[in-house]
């Protein structure tokens, strides 16, 4: 037993996307190691849910600070 830890979790190199149900303010954060998996992945969920593009994380921060929404009405 003991205290849960309070330190955030290191990102992997690679890209972040995350997944919704739309209206949700919360979702699942996706690790894909290259851009087409990444795509292929939304590609997958766009249909039924709020994809939201983190963006790429190198050394264990996001590249670009503004996520980009992704949704197919």
């Amino acid at each position: 037993m003991g205290r849960p830890a309070t330190r955030p979790k290191k990102l992997k190199d690679g890209y972040y996307i995350e997944i919704r149900n739309k209206g949700s303010k919360t979702g699942v954060k996706l690790y894909s190691p290259s851009k087409m998996q990444m795509h292929r992945t939304i590609k997958m969920y766009e249909r039924s849910k709020e994809v939201i593009i983190l963006g790429e994380s190198v050394n264990g921060k996001f590249v670009e600070k503004n996520p980009t929404v992704h949704v197919v009405e």
